[in-house]
């Protein structure tokens, strides 16, 4: 079932669907665009992470190993689905087509019981924006009784997050993921190639 972005058409697969090919051993190259941190935390079986700032600034580089398995078809995959959508968007303006969604991404593919390799438990990346823009408007609302104007700080906050909303971005998460609790291991261009090569 296809869904439509602003720009282009997005292709998605169900996690019932994917679980389907990988027991079958037919399953798709699965590339994870969350942050190190969070695909520490799990992450589906057999998928490479590629940080979607990666990405984004390397596109031309991965899309070169990716034409190279051009009948291999790409499932993109992230905690809700929002950064995956932007990771597909990005290839596909590159040039690159045989390219899916996983619909709901892992909080979906989590919910059907499907098999999720573990480690360190951290909270995701959308629970860390509530968190921040949470506090800073409290804190602000607060300091405002005290210091006329400080409330704008606030104010702010929410046209950022509707602007996110509206622009399915969100500048507060990149710069979050930027934090050393979400790099986790160092992660760079040189070896995400190096992952996706060492696999056939």
């Amino acid at each position: 079932m296809a869904e439509k972005s602003t720009q282009t058409q997005t292709s998605s697969i169900t996690p019932a669907a994917l679980h389907q090919l990988v027991r079958e051993g037919r399953g798709p190259r699965l590339l994870d665009v969350r942050t190190p941190a969070e695909f520490r935390t799990a992450h589906i079986p057999g998928a490479h992470n590629v940080p979607l700032d990666i990405l984004r600034e390397h596109r031309a580089e991965l899309l070169s190993h990716l034409d190279s398995h051009l009948d291999e078809e790409v499932v993109l995959v992230c905690r809700s689905g929002a950064r995956a959508t932007q990771a597909e968007k990005a290839l596909a303006e590159a040039g690159l087509s045989n390219l899916r969604v996983l619909d709901g991404g892992m909080n979906a593919w989590e919910a059907t019981g499907a098999p999720a390799n573990r480690g360190p438990e951290r909270w995701d990346m959308e629970r860390q924006v509530r968190l921040v823009a949470g506090s800073v408007v409290l804190v602000t609302g607060l300091a405002g009784i005290f210091l006329p104007g400080a409330h704008l700080i606030g104010t702010a906050i929410g046209a950022g997050l509707t602007y996110a909303a509206l622009s399915n971005s969100c500048a507060m998460g990149v710069l979050l993921s930027r934090l050393p609790y979400n790099r986790g291991p160092r992660t760079d261009v040189r070896t995400v190639l190096a992952e996706l090569r060492s696999t056939p």
